[in-house]
């Protein structure tokens, strides 16, 4: 651990603070007064650059490859970054008054890291203090003052690790993506991680086989003074749950083949339709009695004060957002004040903060709301001591979401009150009560048999709330719970209050029914549950929750579905590779224990350069070593990676241009048949049923259209992956071809007179154009297609002498001259307007939204957060979501058709959760 430094400087002169954020830097000088400088790094200052940034001298050293010295103790080359060398210059500036620096970045590895560098780069002479704090409130900023220190180094190279860790892992691993899957793909410590457990999910719903269960429901009444049945009381609903003494199967006795587990199978009756429904008449004339009545006791205890990874589940559950929107409004909240350091995995709670909690809490619900014993969590987590408090509201006292909704966005606001809940509530009460079970069993005659028919119902009644009246913690979907009783169905018993009933007392079935239940694949992850799945396997850390779910996203690996991560068949190639070529590196429990050495170098217990050397190289055996993995891969069948089994004779495989279906054509066929795939169909509804059906809709895969008389080039038209299109077959130069075409060149030489090599001829590339809604590749013909290939088509000129062209783009057709563009009414006008009626159309003012709105491209529910409608519209710049007051433009790789109403509410949260668009603009010091 750093040694804690002498007591900050009393130097007369300006003491500069550096922090990460300018909006930091703002907060934190209002509490500092005179004499004091608040500047902003605006985060790192400085990276390993790309290779091929290196300098010339550079890049054929040790350092070409990754940035790193592999050989040299794995020596990192850091520049800083173009767009911060002003930032770096005025930092220096602000030196040269300084009397004391104090590096007061976030207190986690990654702040540890930025102070290092902002140490290593300013080379100040003056003392330097190293200052962190968890909350951004006079309190905070006094205590921080107090506890100053150096910079912790071994923090510093557990940080500095973890950055060429990523570089190696990174830059091994991602081009041999490249070469057998597609161009642009990465490989991540984390990331890869995290795809393979979306992709495994998908594997198991895809080799789910649903069981079929029947059992029955019971609405039973009570007798008045045990009379007849027309004087009952009161009614309550129970299930069947043993037959003659043998417990009902309900679907937590499945497996996801279908079958009953080996451990149930002598223990439960399966019951069937047939079955079902004849105990149903076998029990509408039975006498019911009840023969069991039990209460037990209830209690449950507040969920502890929020870490990183826990926020970001309950902000997904109770707010819908993504994890992203949840970091980034967390950010602003810190950085103005409102709560403490939001990058944490500690359930730690500050003296200070207890007291704060308790007090409110007694304030606000009573002082019996709040137990003698203050409560104290502590962390699962071994790795849970880089910063040392939960998130919580800032200050030695809380704010109400009341007192602070004035000052706060929307956004903003959720997210604070979902805070200050949970924080007062981890201090409360527990919630009691009871919980009551009741068992109710009639005879069915079935088939000249007597059989014993068990039905119970449960109900749980909560005769204290305790913390329940602040806040509960919300859940996610598990499988197959719907419909079952016990502990799989206790979720929807629990709010249910059964009459007063006793052994003994009869019961009348007021009605029966035969119920048909089939079991459930395992549930999609959500943004919530693989952070709590990532969590549970100890897989990264509360700041690389959120960025690994946006990469994986954002490199299309997975897509959301609603609020469900749904992968790509992208996803399942890249996987694939990575678990046969790279078994260890995709493997949860190394991938876990490579946290944990993180950790022990963040201790001082492990040094970073020999568990790098360890990494890469191996250790005695080198064969464990990265490099050596990646030299000795062999050869990798790049169509076996891309390949997906559908049936014995399906098989989907992943192309350059998007997933398609395969199989053999038959004897007569030249070529295999093959279907394209949806891009919105998920991989589990890719049935063999389904692939038929894709087969029988397909039309022909590539059309001969005849050959073009002008360039000699053979016309065809494609099914393509964004639809049907047509272009030209430019044919490959020869050998002889290029080399004649190189022969014909004249020699340069350079300036030493060596000569310069012969450059080969470009490739042609074949022009492409998309057929018109009104055509299709069954009715396409040459001569459309050569018309399609032409376009711009040039209409003429005006009287100025500027071109107008019509043409065909993404939205539909239009004319366009310079910089000004004007719709066509239909696609027929691309080829038969005039230049009389173009001109006709320019002289009209250009319309912007007075003319006859187009109606919106979809319509949604309210928004969740505004309360407004929300639409999506066809804008200038392409189609967008709005509610009225905030718009964000629909992603380009998705169509607007297919955009859900989830997925506009959360375009619209991270939009929202950016905030405002700065203007650039010159920012003065302030003089002192």
């Amino acid at each position: 651990m750093p040694a804690k430094k002498a007591a900050p400087s009393t130097d007369e002169g300006i003491k500069l603070v550096i922090v990460e954020s300018p909006a930091k830097s703002k907060s934190i000088a209002k509490y500092l007064g005179e004499g004091w400088v608040v500047d902003a790094s605006a985060g790192h200052i400085r990276d390993l650059p790309r290779p091929s940034d290196l300098p010339a001298e550079m890049k054929k050293g040790p350092y070409g490859k990754f940035a790193v010295d592999t050989e040299s103790g794995f020596q990192p080359y850091y520049v800083v970054y173009p767009d911060k060398k002003k930032r770096v210059t005025e930092l220096k500036r602000a030196m040269k008054d300084a009397s004391a620096l104090y590096l007061a970045t976030d207190a986690d590895r990654e702040g540890e890291a930025i102070a290092w560098h902002l140490l290593d780069v300013l080379k100040p002479k003056v003392p330097v203090y190293r200052m962190t704090f968890t909350e951004i409130t006079k309190e905070g900023i006094a205590r921080g003052l107090e506890n100053v220190r150096e910079i912790d180094q071994d923090l510093v190279d557990a940080q500095e690790t973890r950055r060429i860790l990523d570089r190696l892992f990174g830059y091994e691993i991602s081009p041999v993506l490249w070469r057998k899957v597609a161009p642009g793909l990465s490989a991540g410590r984390v990331q890869s991680v995290a795809t393979r457990l979306v992709v495994e999910r998908e594997r198991e719903r895809m080799a789910f086989v649903p069981a079929a269960y029947w059992d029955l429901t019971a609405d039973f009444v009570t007798r008045a003074d045990g009379a007849t049945s027309t004087q009952a009381t009161e009614t309550f609903q129970a299930r069947l749950s043993a037959v003659d003494g043998t417990r009902v199967a309900a679907g937590r006795d499945f497996d996801d083949a279908g079958q009953l587990k080996p451990a149930s199978k002598s223990k439960v009756v399966h019951l069937d339709q047939a079955t079902a429904e004849a105990l149903v008449a076998g029990l509408t004339d039975a006498d019911f009695a009840v023969t069991s009545v039990e209460d037990k006791p209830y209690k449950r205890r507040p969920a502890a004060p929020f870490t990183t990874s826990t926020l970001q589940q309950e902000a997904s559950r109770k707010l819908r957002f993504s994890s992203r929107v949840t970091m980034q409004v967390a950010q602003r909240l810190y950085e103005n004040g409102y709560i403490t350091y939001m990058r944490t995995d500690s359930v730690t709670l500050s003296d200070e903060a207890i007291n704060a909690a308790r007090r409110q809490a007694t304030e606000l619900y009573g002082a019996d709301s709040v137990p003698q014993a203050k409560r104290y969590y502590t962390s699962r987590n071994a790795g849970a001591q880089e910063a040392h408090e939960a998130i919580r509201p800032a200050g030695d006292y809380f704010r109400t979401p009341a007192q602070v909704s004035s000052a706060l966005s929307a956004d903003e606001f959720r997210l604070y009150e979902l805070i200050w809940k949970r924080t007062i509530a981890s201090q409360m009460a527990d919630a009691t009560g009871y919980t009551a079970t009741v068992k109710v069993v009639g005879e069915a005659v079935v088939d000249n048999s007597t059989r014993a028919a068990e039905f119970s119902a449960s109900g749980t009644v909560i005769t204290f709330p305790g913390f329940l009246a602040a806040y509960e913690e919300g859940k996610d979907t598990s499988q197959d719970t719907s419909g079952e009783s016990g502990k799989d169905g206790a979720k929807d018993e629990k709010s249910k209050r059964l009459p007063d009933l006793s052994v003994g007392q009869g019961l009348d079935a007021e009605e029966l029914t035969a119920d048909g239940h089939e079991t459930t694949p395992p549930p999609r992850y959500t943004e919530a549950s693989i952070v709590a799945e990532l969590e549970k396997r100890e897989i990264g850390r509360p700041s690389t929750y959120a960025p690994t779910i946006s990469t994986i996203m954002d490199r299309g690996y997975v897509n959301k579905r609603g609020n469900a991560l749904v992968p790509s068949w992208t996803a399942f190639s890249v996987i694939r590779l990575l678990e046969e070529h790279f078994g260890r590196y995709v493997d949860y429990d190394f991938t876990a224990r490579m946290e944990d050495d993180l950790d022990q170098i963040a201790a001082g217990e492990i040094q970073r350069e020999a568990w790098l050397q360890n990494f890469y190289f191996g250790a005695d055996d080198a064969e464990t070593g990265l490099r050596n993995i990646v030299e000795n891969l062999g050869d990798i069948d790049a169509r076996a990676v891309n390949s997906i089994p559908v049936t014995d004779t399906i098989t989907l495989r992943v192309g350059k241009f998007g997933p398609y279906l395969e199989r053999d054509g038959g004897p007569e066929a030249e070529e295999p048949q093959r279907a394209n795939v949806p891009e919105d169909l998920p991989p589990d509804a890719l049935t063999p049923e389904k692939a038929e059906e894709l087969f029988a809709t397909a039309g022909p895969s590539e059309v001969d259209l005849g050959v073009d008389a002008e360039s000699g080039y053979q016309i065809v038209a494609k099914d393509g992956r964004y639809g049907p299109y047509v272009t030209e077959v430019v044919p490959e130069l020869t050998e002889e071809q290029i080399q004649a075409h190189m022969d014909a060149q004249p020699v340069e030489y350079y300036k030493n007179g060596k000569p310069k090599p012969k450059k080969k001829p470009k490739k042609v590339k074949p022009r492409t154009a998309s057929l018109l809604k009104s055509q299709s590749l069954e009715t396409i013909t040459l001569e459309d297609a050569l018309k399609l290939l032409a376009l711009p088509r040039i209409v003429g000129e005006d009287a100025e002498g500027e071109v107008i062209t019509a043409q065909n783009g993404r939205f539909g057709p239009y004319l366009k001259k310079g910089t000004d563009s004007r719709s066509l009414e239909s696609e027929e006008q691309i080829f038969t307007i005039t230049l009389e009626e173009a001109l006709a159309i320019y002289a009209q003012p250009k319309q912007r939204g007075r003319g006859t709105a187009k109606p919106p491209i979809a319509e949604f529910a309210p928004d969740p957060v505004s309360g407004k409608k929300v639409t999506i519209k066809e804008g200038r710049f392409g189609p967008y979501v709005t509610d009225g007051v905030t718009n964000i433009t629909v992603p380009r790789a998705t169509a607007p058709e297919s955009v859900t109403a989830e997925q506009a509410y959360q375009l619209l949260a991270e939009k929202r959760a950016k905030g405002p668009v700065k203007r650039g603009g010159r920012k003065t010091a302030a003089k002192k």
